[in-house]
């Protein structure tokens, strides 16, 4: 398979995946799927380097990752609640709200699949329909010294990324009904990311 089929193939995964824990947590004689879930980390793995991907593929492997890492801490608390027991009464409201609220902020979350607290002196700005294009040249210079200052290669040209910018806020605008679209270029754990969520 190609990149781009192996990513379309883990996002199909993660869907399975999440109907297959609801169904699991609201069901005592189900077992958990682990098989499923052992597929999906293992792409995630494979491409965790993201060595022979380009940007756009990055950036879809890092929204992925980040909404597999949401999902697994849930997972993972509400297991322990199944097994334990109710300890404490904000336990009772997480063994019912399920992962919707946490898939619908998935955009705000900082933290990755592997990666830690976001480092200070994130650069951010907020991109709409109408954006001039010097904005974008300004989000795309940031990423740049940033990749630069922490060894990292830099990939593609301020053309490919103002295409790639506009593609992902229409994508983001028409998904959560929002206005705007704000970006940061992160530094975390030595590593640069880019990250896009709706602004209202």
């Amino acid at each position: 398979m190609t990149i781009d089929e192996e990513l379309s193939h883990l996002d199909s995964l993660l869907r399975r995946l999440k109907i297959e824990y609801e169904v699991y947590f609201n069901n005592p004689t189900k077992r958990p799927p682990s098989d499923l879930e052992w597929k999906a980390v293992a792409l995630i793995r494979k491409h965790s380097d993201g060595s022979r991907m380009n940007f756009t593929q990055r950036f879809r492997y890092n929204e992925m990752a980040q909404r597999y890492a949401i999902y697994s801490d849930l997972w993972r608390k509400k297991m322990r609640i199944r097994e334990e027991g109710y300890r404490r009464p904000q336990d009772a409201l997480l063994s019912v709200q399920g992962v919707r609220s946490s898939e619908d902020n998935a955009p705000k979350h900082r933290a990755a699949y592997g990666v830690g607290r976001a480092e200070p002196g994130a650069f951010s700005m907020v991109c709409s329909e109408s954006s001039p294009k010097e904005d974008v040249e300004r989000l795309y210079n940031a990423l740049t010294a940033a990749k630069k200052k922490s060894g990292e290669a830099v990939t593609g040209n301020l053309d490919t990324f103002s295409t790639f910018v506009k593609k992902k806020t229409d994508q983001i605008r028409k998904q959560y009904g929002c206005h705007n679209v704000e970006y940061s270029v992160e530094l975390q754990d030595g590593q640069v990311k880019l990250k896009a969520k709706a602004k209202t």
